[in-house]
């Protein structure tokens, strides 16, 4: 074999490898919703408790992905990876036997801690592995599986908690994840970033910051904003994010340099992820459970409802990843979003406790169009706007902020939810709904402003990175 045709097989197994790690990591944040009637029936819980079995997975994941990012670029990516997956493979079969509801929530934990590991390294061990000339069409596939995995966790959810009970939605990621494992060490090469280090007291801030302001909007509701526990939470909370902002300033070695941010491609992007994922992903946390709950479906009905919008990923990527080629990613990607918040209101509006499902077609089919076209031209976007050395800390920063605003979408649209309505009846749900799914529309608009800030044509470094001057410009 040529050295041409090995350097081929082995962009394609990158390719595989990593798509299908990350399609489990992301599906496992959405996998849960269709489910959670039946996780609430066979284990118990209250709402702020089915809530955690949500944001313990998504927040554990947010908090240690550039933690995660860092011991790869130290300790070797394709190791770490691979610890990564075994550490998610062993949690999700310890979350399929749980006995209860907590120890649901905390094996849930520790799925987002070796998802954490996992993630960031995905695009750094594809983009090391595939030729500059076809990165962009590889980056684009692996954008348009995660975004395919996120749309249709609910789906798959209801499919497996129907047939076969909702344990299955994690047993699913166990014989995927014993397969991977050895073709990830027999096929992923080995690769580490210079003078990488580990920053222990960035990881505890962000933690601890995201952690208290996320307790606090779950709680707030159950003990009232002003008790001191709440109180409490969300004050401590704001002030380590501070302590984290400015330990990214002034830090050596932050795993989060906040000079990155200004970067308007980088600023762009990622803000833009952030807001999309708070606004999507709170508004599908309570429509999975609207559809069965209110309209009367059953998981698989659900699922199989949502198939406009899951299913459209899969026709529009490709077409998405053409026209990015052509005119750059950020007018695909506002386009995207703009058109997400437009199918989240035509949600909001159709909403109603005996809505038909051809009322809620159109804000299917243009939710699908919206995700699509916003996850194809997505990761380039981000692993271009930065130097090949900081493409780890690119990587785990992006993943990071979609997984925040995952889960500070699912707690705040809940304690929306909570405040105007709840489970008592088809009418109190919709009445919690439906103000949520509207503010989830807004912070989607937002995500599109956000994204016009990225340049038409941005600047990034080809030199070392004590020699930021020599840029040379690349279309966005």
């Amino acid at each position: 074999m040529d050295q041409h045709t090995k350097g081929r097989s082995g962009a394609v197994w990158a390719l595989v490898i990593t798509s299908v790690a990350g399609f489990m990591a992301a599906l496992d944040n959405l996998v849960v919703t269709t489910a959670l009637p039946s996780i609430r029936e066979s284990l118990g819980g209250e709402p702020e408790e089915l809530v955690w079995t949500v944001n313990a997975y998504t927040l554990t994941f947010a908090v240690l992905l550039m933690f995660g990012a860092s011991l790869g670029d130290r300790f070797g990516r394709r190791r770490l990876f691979t610890i990564g997956l075994a550490v998610f493979t062993g949690a999700s079969a310890a979350a399929a036997l749980s006995p209860g509801i907590n120890e649901l929530i905390a094996f849930r934990a520790v799925q987002g801690v070796g998802a954490a590991i996992m993630m960031p390294l995905t695009l750094t061990l594809l983009t090391a592995a595939v030729p500059a000339a076809r990165r962009g069409a590889a980056l684009g596939i692996f954008g348009a599986v995660t975004g395919l995995a996120v749309a249709s966790g609910p789906l798959i959810g209801g499919s497996l908690t129907e047939h076969l009970s909702w344990q299955w939605i994690f047993w699913l990621n166990v014989p995927i994840g014993l397969l991977l494992l050895p073709l990830a060490r027999l096929r992923l090469a080995e690769s580490h970033a210079p003078d990488s280090r580990l920053d222990v007291p960035g990881t505890l801030l962000v933690s601890g910051g995201l952690f208290g302001i996320v307790y606090g909007l779950v709680n707030a509701n159950a003990d009232g904003w002003t008790s001191p526990t709440v109180l409490t939470a969300l004050i401590a909370g704001t002030a380590l994010l501070g302590g984290f902002i400015h330990h990214g300033f002034r830090a050596k070695n932050p795993m989060l340099p906040m000079r990155l941010f200004k970067d308007r491609a980088f600023f762009g992007i990622n803000m833009a992820s952030l807001l999309m994922f708070l606004g999507m992903f709170g508004s599908i946390f309570l429509l999975s459970q609207y559809f069965q709950g209110v309209l009367g479906y059953s998981p698989t009905e659900a699922g199989l409802r949502m198939l406009p919008w899951t299913g459209m990923p899969m026709l529009v990527a490709p077409v998405a990843g053409i026209l990015a080629d052509r005119l750059g990613g950020r007018p695909v990607v506002v386009t995207g979003l703009a058109l997400q918040a437009v199918g989240l209101a035509l949600f909001a509006m159709a909403l109603a406790p005996d809505a038909s499902y051809a009322s809620q077609l159109p804000a299917l089919i243009v939710s699908g169009v919206g995700m699509a076209l916003y996850f194809a031209p997505a990761a380039s976007l981000v692993m271009s706007s930065v130097r090949p050395g900081e493409q780890g800390i690119a990587s785990g920063a992006n993943n990071a902020l979609r997984e925040v605003g995952g889960a500070l979408g699912v707690a705040v649209l809940a304690t929306v939810f909570s405040s105007q309505g709840g489970y008592d009846s088809a009418e109190s749900f919709t009445d919690g709904t439906v103000p949520a799914v509207w503010i989830g529309a807004g912070v989607v608009a937002l995500a599109a402003l956000a994204a016009l800030l990225i340049p038409r044509h941005r600047r990034i470094p080809v030199q070392a990175p004590d020699q930021p001057e020599d840029r040379v410009p690349v279309p966005a």
